[in-house]
């Protein structure tokens, strides 16, 4: 199941080169972190390597970080783009 799992992030990533970065980096987040998390935080910018990401509470800020390792992995993998770090920030 999970070569099958990999085998769909990669077309999904062939799917985005179109797209301008931050829109890729959108459309990876879902599959990135997962449906479970994906509806608490959403990618509301990106430049030179950095995603900023906005997060609807304290408690999902707080998971959200420190799985940032992980989803900068992902995102950046699914993506095609460079990520360096990501910044979560409460919604307002």
């Amino acid at each position: 199941m999970e070569g099958m799992r990999d085998l769909l992030k990669g077309f999904l990533g062939l799917s985005l080169e179109a797209l301008p970065e931050e829109d890729r980096l959108a459309a990876a987040w879902s599959v990135a972190c997962g449906k479970a998390l994906a509806g608490h935080g959403k990618v509301k910018g990106y430049r030179d390597g950095l995603v900023w990401v906005e997060v609807e509470d304290g408690t999902w800020l707080r998971q959200l970080s420190r799985m940032h390792g992980q989803l900068e992995r992902e995102l950046a993998r699914i993506a095609g783009v460079k990520v360096s770090e990501i910044h979560f920030e409460l919604k307002r």
